[in-house]
């Protein structure tokens, strides 16, 4: 059984408005979320910049961008944070050499698989609080939200 982690939210008033509750706890959960990457030193940015790279793998920064949903500019400068931290190299495209590809290297690699490891268990700790019932309806009402929203 996972133990239940209690966010910290503002406010835990029963007479709280659900757009009050949605956005107490949307808050205390990017709270959450930068505070499990503490130890890295690393920001919210790099941290997504470094699981797009892990899941697929080296890409272009246009491309690498557009995952971010980012500008190629804003990508350019996480790019540049993991590079000189060691962990994201620029490499030719062996296909276009015009192109330069960003790739994690050895300790980038090694950095992603903890936080990803990090991130899983601060999830199942936060929603461990819920029963697998509440888990799937959360979940549907989720993505029955993100459906109707317009990308950005």
């Amino acid at each position: 059984m996972v133990e239940c982690y209690r966010i910290s939210v503002k406010s835990a008033d029963a007479d709280e408005s659900l757009p009050e509750a949605f956005w107490n706890v949307a808050r205390a959960l990017r709270h959450q979320a930068r505070h499990t990457l503490t130890p890295w030193d690393i920001t919210p940015s790099q941290s997504r910049a470094l699981g797009v790279l892990l899941h697929h793998g080296a890409m272009r920064l246009s491309d690498l961008a557009e995952h971010l949903r980012i500008a190629p500019r804003s990508a350019t400068e996480v790019v540049d944070d993991l590079q000189s931290r060691g962990l994201a190299e620029r490499r030719p495209d062996a296909h276009d050499r015009r192109a330069t590809l960003v790739a994690l290297t050895e300790a980038g690699t090694a950095t992603g698989n903890a936080i990803r490891e990090a991130r899983q268990a601060e999830t199942e700790r936060v929603f461990g609080c819920l029963d697998e019932r509440d888990q799937a309806a959360l979940a549907r009402i989720l993505r029955q939200l993100r459906s109707v929203i317009p990308p950005h």
